[in-house]
């Protein structure tokens, strides 16, 4: 009896002990994995098991983020979710993973990889990778792995693209909606028609392309500051794009999204909300095709489409309501005659879409035009390799689709073939515009270098600061520099109409957030200068700590207190952090609020509206302690006055009284409308509460949702 009882207090213990041990990585053939027990990868990174998207009844075997589970970066069975919980993950007898309903032994899913090899394991990688492997290889020669299956999400790592060999192609798909992962209609895939371009899709429909590869980029990419590599490879073999890992503090991923754009998105380590890099949706003329034919999309013109050169609307009454979707026609029509045909070069713009086309690789350009001119349905020409002085001969037919400008790219040609005496006509013209040009020329001269002479004065007047008025310390540049390590972009802690915020650390240890002014601000001088001047005066534990300024050479920087928190919003609108809030801290947090807004307003020696309190500006110490900040948009009053007008309605719109928005008249009572609206965020986490403060003709309308009047993104101070 002893020796049992002894028995079963080890078993007891045992299991209790196997309860505190850390999820293994690696699933052996005999194991299982069930609801409540998942695989993390040897760093922590990612984590595998059962999930059951928005308590749907439906489950399923996915990756996630260990710091962030609702981002799901892979799912076994998407099209064939369980319908309940008694689901289990694993290796069948001749060594395939399998998803199996423990009750019936139903196969739900199999990873099929048709190589019978009994002694497998799984194992999920630090990558993100769920591989199966035989169980004495340590090499990367898996049986079956799971990048080589993307669901909606392409991690570094991962290819996107042919296996030319076997004919596979590896893309990803949406989910059908935000709460249901079963595959939807918005795929993004790297086509291999011609020459490789990148294609987001909704069916069979295009919505975005990028241009063709021209063996450097694709034709119309930007030149983004990146912080991970990006791999293009191009051989008999393969056809793949993958992103690589160049900085391991920061995270990187590519999603495509059921509303239908795709997006590379970046954490850097201990963030807490992941930032945009790049978008497939960056601007109106990303959308495919949204000029019509023979027409060029330009984002820095209004209107954006314009009909090339030789070209008129097919539709005048369609073009004057800006509706393209008909194109543009040709002025002068084309004779097959070489003597009448002449070749426009058009420079910086993404190639048209290969829907009618002709790709020789051998040809040089000079044969690429004579090859062009004996055909008379060759509508354009352009080099199909740029390397080395460019190679390669692309021909397209008919209409040109989906051409758009991009300045940065001048050297990147195509050839239109153009009636010669639409060309001649141009030339005639240009010596009647040479002519008139001639005789303004001077005139214009001098009249813009008065006008810039005048400016930079008043620029100068803008922001001439008597240093009198500044009561802080002054920081030389090289110190700032330094600081922030040069303005590293690993260093950025926020974007706004101002310019960047960097994060710094000064040579006594101190961190610090510096505010750069951009030269193309859209806060501009006199906002600086206002800061600068108001905050400098007051001192309040309530108020953000402005420890000082740059002022050199055209450098305009405030360098403020770090605050390890952020801005308020991070917390009450994040569904994950505004749970470490509790009612006690929300009131204490409102309480210093308000006791900031009171100094601002009747405590202070000066009586200072704030005129653009929100969550973004309200930043939090590493106590939680709030502290207003941003008063570029600030301004005083007199000790008898309660009431100033102005024409500039500048601000938040969701945090804005209706008697600002509509008359611009503002006092103290504008920012305690703005605290009631940021007082019904806080006690409900919700933006979707926010009024939005706007009454036009008696009107009054709710934000329903993120997106309607909701505050402008958080950046810091």
């Amino acid at each position: 009896m002893k020796i049992l009882s002894s028995l079963l207090f080890y078993i007891l213990l045992l299991s209790l002990l196997s309860g505190f041990r850390r999820a293994a990585d690696t699933l052996s053939s005999n194991g299982t994995i069930t609801y409540g027990e998942t695989l993390e990868s040897s760093g922590q990174s990612f984590e595998l098991g059962f999930f059951s998207p928005n308590n749907s009844g439906k489950w399923y075997i996915g990756i996630w983020y260990k710091k962030f589970p609702e981002i799901i970066v892979w799912i076994a069975n998407r099209e064939t979710p369980l319908r309940n919980s008694s689901g289990v993950l694993t290796i069948t007898p001749n060594g395939d993973l399998a998803i199996m309903n423990a009750t019936t032994g139903d196969i739900f899913w199999s990873s099929n990889s048709s190589k019978n090899e009994p002694a497998t394991v799984a194992q999920l990688l630090e990558s993100g990778n769920l591989v199966l492997r035989r169980k004495d290889d340590t090499t990367q020669n898996y049986v079956w792995q799971s990048f080589d299956f993307p669901s909606d999400t392409l991690l570094p790592g991962m290819k996107l693209g042919w296996n030319l060999s076997t004919g596979t192609n590896r893309y990803i798909t949406s989910w059908k909606d935000d709460n249901d992962p079963s595959p939807g209609d918005i795929t993004f895939r790297l086509d291999n028609i011609g020459m490789p371009q990148f294609i987001l899709r909704r069916g069979s429909e295009t919505i975005y392309r990028s241009g063709p590869w021209n063996g450097i980029e694709f034709s119309g990419s930007i030149d983004w500051k990146t912080v991970d590599t990006r791999i293009f490879v191009y051989n008999n073999q393969e056809l793949y794009y993958m992103n690589g890992v160049v900085d391991n503090l920061i995270i990187t991923r590519l999603t495509v999204y059921p509303s239908g754009s795709v997006r590379q998105l970046i954490l850097k380590q201990g963030g807490f909300s992941w930032t945009v890099m790049d978008s497939s949706m960056n601007d109106q003329c990303d959308d495919y095709g949204l000029c019509g034919a023979n027409s060029i999309c330009k984002t820095k013109s209004r209107p954006i489409c314009e009909c090339l050169y030789g070209f008129i609307p097919k539709s005048q009454s369609e073009w004057d309501v800006r509706d393209w979707s008909s194109g543009c026609v040709r002025r002068t029509p084309l004779s097959c005659l070489q003597d009448h045909i002449k070749f426009l070069k058009l420079g910086g713009v993404k190639l048209p879409d290969l829907l009618q086309f002709s790709l020789n690789k051998s040809m040089s350009l000079k044969e690429c035009q004579a090859e062009c001119l004996k055909n008379c349905s060759c509508m354009a020409y352009a080099n199909s390799d740029i390397r080395e002085g460019g190679s390669g001969c692309f021909m397209w037919f008919g209409d040109l689709i989906d051409i758009q400008e991009f300045s940065e790219r001048k050297e990147r040609y195509i050839y239109m073939r153009m009636a010669a005496a639409e060309l001649n006509h141009n030339k005639k013209t240009t010596l009647v515009l040479i002519l008139v040009i001639s005789l303004v020329c001077g005139m214009f001269i001098l009249g813009f270098l008065i006008f810039r002479l005048i400016k930079k004065r008043e620029s100068k007047r803008a922001f001439d600061i008597d240093v009198k008025d500044i009561e802080l310390p002054m920081f030389d540049l090289s110190t700032v520099t330094n600081a922030t390590e040069n303005f590293s972009l690993t260093n950025m802690l926020g974007e706004g109409g101002f310019g960047i915020v960097y994060k710094g650390k000064l040579p006594t240890g101190q961190e610090i957030a510096v505010k750069r002014l951009s030269t193309n601000s859209g806060q501009g001088l006199q906002e600086f200068r206002s800061e600068v001047i108001l905050i400098s005066k007051l001192q309040h534990r309530n108020l953000v700590w402005l420890l000082g300024c740059c002022l050199e050479g055209d450098e305009r920087m405030l360098i403020y207190e770090y605050m390890p928190n952020k801005s308020l919003d991070n917390f009450i609108f994040d569904q994950h952090r505004k749970t470490l809030i509790t009612w006690k801290k929300r009131f204490e947090i409102v309480m210093g609020i308000a006791r900031g807004l009171l100094y601002l307003h009747q405590d202070s020696r000066l009586r200072i509206i704030h005129r653009d309190l929100k969550s973004s500006n309200i930043l939090l110490d590493s106590d939680l302690n709030p502290k207003i900040s941003d008063f570029g948009l600030a301004r005083t009053f007199g000790g008898d006055q309660t009431e100033s007008k102005t024409k500039r309605v500048i601000g938040t719109h969701g945090y804005m009284s209706p008697k600002y928005i509509v008359d611009g008249k503002f006092s103290v009572k504008s920012d305690v409308f703005s605290f009631g609206v940021l007082l019904l965020e806080i006690v409900s986490g919700d933006p979707g509460m926010v009024y939005c403060g706007t009454i036009l003709h008696s009107s009054r309308y709710l934000a329903n949702g993120p997106g309607h009047c909701t505050p402008e993104p958080s950046y810091l101070p």
